[in-house]
């Protein structure tokens, strides 16, 4: 019966576990929250020892999996000395069947050697563990190998940087599937930040501008939306991360390719949209957003949206 919501694992040998079981986990806990995934196993044997030398056994073989169209299929990565007796022209076959069908096929960390060698990355953006994005770059020249990405997507293929960006891959495909709440609810869940590469021009601000991978600015930000409704200046937030104003202000540019002041601006407006949706009082909003007056708020609201806040569904003062 077809399933649109199953996950096949495919084991190398020697793969690493956490690249496992950091995407395992998103789709395990998904089932906690109102959406169960079928978690298929598969290898080319029956038994495969990870490096860390833990034996994972009961795998299925792959080509008795029939793939279907709604797949996801992910290849955690693997220790690259193993990566010679990895290649497997049978399943790369299989590999390209799931590609024809347009399944979504993902890599983490050195998980994308495996999907290079099937040909399935020729002529397309991808990425890798940061260690091995020249090793790739030169060995499968038609490649665009980026770098300093959590994940990059290619149509219906995804690769991801290695490690815990495995997770970040995941949760963006599952909100692609489910929404942003239910994504928020599982990050949550898993004491993770919500990171991702998208580009889709509705994303909320709050995933906007965090497709890096700089923790102490993950750690600002985090600060400044759990702080919206306060005065914020730039000397207590460089002391958080224990720099200069100066540095922190080059630095979040430098990261996230805008100021302190244009994101702070920008989380403000999309705060003051959405409490002027549900029909919250001017000064209740002026003082949730942490700004000085209500004449700041209508002029950043025009600045941003075109519109005042009384064609915003605006309920009165």
């Amino acid at each position: 019966m077809k399933s649109s919501n199953r996950v096949i694992f495919f084991i190398n040998s020697e793969t690493h576990i956490l690249d496992l079981a950091g995407a395992l986990q998103v789709f395990y806990e998904a089932g906690y929250y109102g959406h169960p995934y079928e978690i298929l196993y598969v290898s080319d044997k029956p038994t495969q020892v990870s490096s860390a030398r833990l034996r994972l056994a009961g795998l299925e073989k792959y080509s008795r999996v029939k793939v279907l169209p709604g797949d996801i299929i992910i290849v955690p990565g693997f220790d690259l000395q193993q990566l010679q007796a990895a290649k497997n022209n049978t399943f790369f076959t299989w590999l390209r069947e799931a590609d024809r069908l347009q399944a979504t096929i993902c890599s983490v960390c050195t998980g994308s050697f495996t999907l290079a060698d099937a040909g399935l990355l020729d002529g397309k953006e991808c990425t890798t563990h940061w260690k091995y994005t020249d090793r790739m770059q030169t060995a499968y020249p038609s490649l665009k190998v980026l770098t300093n990405r959590l994940f990059v997507r290619s149509g219906n293929i995804y690769t991801s940087a290695g490690l815990t960006t495995g997770i970040d891959m995941v949760l963006h495909l599952l909100e692609q599937k489910h929404g942003p709440e239910f994504v928020y609810r599982l990050a949550r869940e898993l004491v993770v930040y919500i990171r991702r590469d998208g580009e889709e021009s509705q994303e909320s601000i709050y995933l906007q501008y965090r497709s890096h991978i700089n923790e102490d600015i993950h750690k600002i930000q985090d600060w400044i939306i759990r702080n919206l409704h306060t005065k914020i200046t730039v000397e207590p937030l460089a002391a958080l991360i224990f720099t200069s104003p100066r540095n922190l202000t080059r630095l979040f540019k430098i990261t996230t390719g805008i100021t302190i002041g244009q994101y702070l601006e920008k989380l403000r407006v999309e705060k003051a949209v959405s409490l002027l949706h549900r029909n919250n009082k001017i000064g209740v909003i002026t003082r949730q957003c942490g700004l000085q007056s209500e004449n700041q708020l209508r002029s950043i609201i025009k600045k941003h949206t075109g519109n005042l806040p009384s064609a915003l569904k605006l309920g009165g003062r």
